[in-house]
């Protein structure tokens, strides 16, 4: 049974949650504030958070801040706000998903679904991936770029791993989106293009060579530029 915590000083809010998500069969617990949600995270070790943005005290930002630096676990923002810097600062802190208030219950659920599907059985046992100078590690979520460790985001260490998983392959737009965030995802259309902006960023920092390349009109392939252009011009 999946452990999900929800943060929310809405009383309301959290009983809607928590009679709901109780019913579909998940173990739930709440906390009204920052606080007591990062105490309640540290103690019950929950698989998902959902998380009300504005709060009294430590805010949804700084929960979400203090959660990712030392947890993947995947993170729901809800927010009654719904400009674009507000969704962009909530992907930049590490939160996987974004739900505005008010949402419908149905689009939640789906959400929780395609957020909880992201742990696959069997990963932790994996070998380490590489290619080129990049390493990841399954077990111990660690990614490193030669001697430089990389600071993923939980979805982000997803989206890497598939590239890694297949490399010098090809990968559709509706395949990564499909294995990564789930055919029940309901979100921002242009959320992949956020994430791999992101990642790149990342992976290029201190001038990294690109590799994860745009393949107009089909997706993305992980592939070194010198593979890359080879593949063109056959």
């Amino acid at each position: 049974m999946s452990k999900i915590l929800v943060i929310d000083d809405d009383k309301r809010i959290t009983a809607l949650l928590r009679r709901s998500l109780v019913f579909e069969g998940y173990d739930v617990q709440a906390a009204g504030g920052g606080e007591e949600g990062l105490r309640l995270a540290a103690s019950w070790q929950p698989d998902l958070v959902i998380l009300d943005v504005l709060m009294p005290g430590l805010d949804g930002w700084e929960v979400c801040r203090r959660l990712r630096a030392v947890s993947d676990l995947p993170v729901l923002m809800l927010t009654a706000r719904d400009e674009v810097a507000d969704r962009v600062k909530g992907l930049d802190l590490g939160s996987d998903d974004y739900l505005v208030k008010p949402f419908a219950l149905e689009e939640l659920l789906a959400r929780v679904r395609a957020l909880l599907r992201r742990k696959k059985p069997g990963k932790e046992e994996m070998l380490p991936l590489s290619y080129d100078d990049l390493v990841l590690d399954y077990m111990t979520r660690e990614v490193r770029r030669g001697d430089r460790p990389l600071y993923l985001t939980a979805k982000e260490f997803e989206l890497l791993a598939l590239f890694m998983e297949h490399p010098r392959q090809v990968l559709t737009r509706d395949l990564i989106m499909d294995r990564v965030w789930g055919a029940d995802f309901l979100g921002e259309s242009n959320v992949l293009e956020v994430y791999i902006g992101m990642l790149r960023q990342k992976l290029e920092e201190s001038g990294g060579e690109r590799l994860i390349k745009t393949v107009r009109g089909v997706g993305y392939v992980l592939k070194k530029e010198t593979e890359f252009r080879i593949q063109k011009t056959e």
